[in-house]
């Protein structure tokens, strides 16, 4: 099959236009139509259904279409292993991880990142789905369990149990709870059980609604739990990583915790060698080594 079409297609797919992928590619629209008829004619098939809107793909040009996104994906993480000097670090790198993980422990510290990759430049893309990373959807992921994806390099970075937080302002107007039988006279804060998180975190809360909690909150992210705990809204199940840079929670009920989740770093065997990836995983690994040290200073 001739690259050269395959690329002009893969790009009309993408953009579903015939000038908007001239455009794209700095051909005129007439050239990439004689170029995408010529790839039809070579494999004796309909790629596209026309129509005034624009173009959709016929069922052969879908699949033609996944394999020439997957090329895409093989071709760009090359090209980005080739640009990774010796000495340097620069370049995106698509790092994804939970929405609570990312936006409260994650995004905070990388300016430290930054200050000494200057020319690095961070995809962070956050969210409960755990996306491909052989097929390089993203380049690096932080997980709340062990990858279970094959060709990953995985390293434990640490291990994070869901607990109970209230603010200091909360507790001196509504009391600490000393047992669980107490917490039927607060609001607990969540995530519904049904909400896609970590299992350990769904056991704890169901077991906590069966102490008729008469009133709850449920969020579908850690981020908006501790909003509502901060606004004094009542008591919430939160990762115990952010008691550091939140000094105004206050652990409830200190018995009370769920089973450990692991945290796990990982990526593509292929790119063990890419200076970007493992910037990012030695800074990472440092982050954590510093933040399990002040947490053990009495």
């Amino acid at each position: 099959m001739d690259w050269d079409k395959l690329r002009i297609f893969h790009a009309v797919a993408d953009a579903g236009s015939l000038t908007h992928a001239g455009e794209a590619l700095h051909l005129s629209q007439s050239a990439v139509s004689r170029q995408i008829r010529a790839l039809e004619e070579s494999l004796n098939t309909t790629l596209f259904h026309r129509h005034a809107r624009g173009l959709i793909l016929t069922e052969q040009g879908e699949l033609l279409f996944d394999a020439t996104n997957s090329m895409v994906k093989r071709l760009d993480a090359a090209s980005a292993r080739i640009r990774d000097s010796e000495d340097e670090v620069f370049g995106e790198l698509k790092v994804t991880t939970t929405t609570g993980f990312g936006t409260l422990w994650l995004a905070p510290r990388l300016s430290a990142l930054y200050a000494k990759y200057p020319d690095l430049k961070i995809d962070l893309m956050l969210e409960e789905r755990v996306l491909d990373l052989p097929m390089r959807e993203a380049d690096v992921a932080i997980r709340m369990k062990e990858p279970s994806q094959a060709d990953l390099i995985r390293k434990k970075l640490m291990i994070v149990k869901m607990r109970l937080y209230a603010s200091r302002d909360y507790l001196e107007k509504n009391g600490t709870p000393l047992r669980l039988e107490d917490l039927s006279a607060h609001r607990l804060i969540c995530q519904n059980t049904t909400t896609p998180q970590v299992a350990a975190g769904a056991t704890l809360v169901q077991n906590l609604l069966a102490y008729d909690v008469r009133s709850t909150l449920t969020v579908n992210n850690y981020f908006g739990v501790l909003q509502a705990v901060l606004a004094n809204l009542g008591i919430g199940v939160l990762p115990d990583y952010l008691t550091e840079d939140f000094p105004n929670l206050v652990r409830v009920l200190p018995d009370v915790e769920s089973t450990e989740v692991p945290v796990f770093l990982a990526y593509p065997e292929e790119l063990r060698h890419s200076k970007r990836v493992s910037a990012f995983r030695d800074f990472v690994t440092e982050e954590i080594f510093e933040h399990r040290k002040r947490q053990q200073i009495p």
